[in-house]
């Protein structure tokens, strides 16, 4: 399946402000619920019986958040099978996911993009996802890395060359200085939350 996604970049602001306001991206399956009501039931009729009570449950919930080290750790002790075995610093498949379904954590830099920032741990960085019921990632977010120390000692670990990146890294030497943050919604997958 091919997925659309919809980008957002924001400058002067943190990774929680970004989860908070994926926390509230749930207003709009509740739009959809209290002012789509003949659509809804189109849907909960002809296309999947239940949706109504599913979609209901999901925004009735509070929004849980996890991080990706608590995240392993739940999978771990599933005691569950999976068919990609879960390990510390392994990139969490889409079963892993809807196994820890509408929780948002912070991805390991091992199987992340060198621009994620590090977090203070020195292990994980400032990454999201949030997850949702049968579908798996919903969104997914990160903050960049905005120190140019840390992100050359990042390429350097990758073997990336800074010299064909030397865009990137002036953009951290002579950029603003501030945070910088960048999240995406596949388009897709926020369909199907509605109507899968």
């Amino acid at each position: 399946m091919h997925s659309f996604q919809v980008n957002d970049g924001s400058c002067l602001s943190n990774m929680q402000c970004v989860i908070d306001s994926e926390a509230e991206g749930y207003d709009q399956v509740k739009h959809v619920l209290e002012n789509c009501k003949e659509d809804m039931h189109f849907f909960n009729n002809s296309i999947e019986k239940g949706i109504i009570d599913r979609l209901s449950d999901m925004v009735e919930k509070s929004f849980l958040r996890m991080t990706y080290t608590d995240a392993v750790e739940l999978l771990l002790k599933s005691k569950k099978k999976f068919e990609f075995p879960v390990k510390w610093g392994c990139d969490l498949q889409s079963e892993h996911e809807r196994y820890v379904t509408e929780e948002a954590f912070g991805g390991c830099p091992n199987i992340k993009a060198f621009y994620m920032r590090l977090n203070d741990d020195g292990k994980t960085v400032a990454a999201m996802d949030m997850l949702v019921p049968r579908v798996g990632e919903l969104i997914g977010g990160s903050q960049r890395e905005e120190r140019l120390v840390y992100l050359d000692n990042r390429l350097d670990e990758l073997k990336l060359s800074k010299e064909s990146l030397w865009w990137y890294r002036d953009l951290r030497r002579y950029g603003t200085g501030c945070l910088h943050l960048k999240k995406g919604i596949s388009v897709v997958m926020w369909q199907l939350n509605v109507s899968y």
